[in-house]
């Protein structure tokens, strides 16, 4: 099965493989030729260290290279599920005890950021909204306890 993946998601993850391979890449590369030119490699810890980057470089390229492949891009701005939560949508809730309102738009795993509001589709939060529509109310299995929302609105924008 492709992984799912929001347009805006997916340019913001090539622009950081462009990044890691035009800016990152060379300049670790450089970092590794600097230390060699020190000498002893057995007890340059610069060197060591360049060459621990430049894997981390690497293998972050080749994920991101895997997943834009194999992904499945979904234009949210195209969607058109009404008051029906989807993958792409932009759904705010309201906590049923406090009262506090929170927006949660649902994507794909490697673009999600909980801090900008991007939830996974694997997450339970968003395993709870699916399928659901505007006015319903959800209950969330946290470690903390179970916690209740009611859907306020969905939205669909790019």
């Amino acid at each position: 099965m492709r992984a799912p993946l929001t347009v805006s998601g997916a340019q913001r993850l090539r622009e950081e493989l462009d990044n890691l391979r035009s800016v990152k890449r060379p300049a670790v590369i450089n970092a590794i030729a600097e230390a060699r030119a020190h000498g002893d490699l057995k007890e340059n810890a610069e060197y060591h260290a360049a060459r621990e980057q430049q894997g981390f470089i690497e293998g972050r390229i080749q994920e991101l290279e895997f997943v834009l492949s194999h992904a499945q891009l979904i234009d949210v701005a195209t969607l058109n599920a009404g008051s029906r939560v989807v993958f792409g949508a932009t759904v705010d809730l309201a906590d049923a005890d406090s009262g506090d309102e929170v927006s949660y738009q649902i994507v794909g795993d490697l673009e999600s950021d909980i801090k900008l509001g991007r939830i996974s589709i694997s997450s339970p939060i968003a395993r709870a909204l699916i399928g659901k529509h505007e006015g319903d109310s959800i209950t969330i299995e946290a470690p903390g306890g179970n916690r209740d929302y009611d859907i306020i609105a969905v939205r669909y924008i790019g």
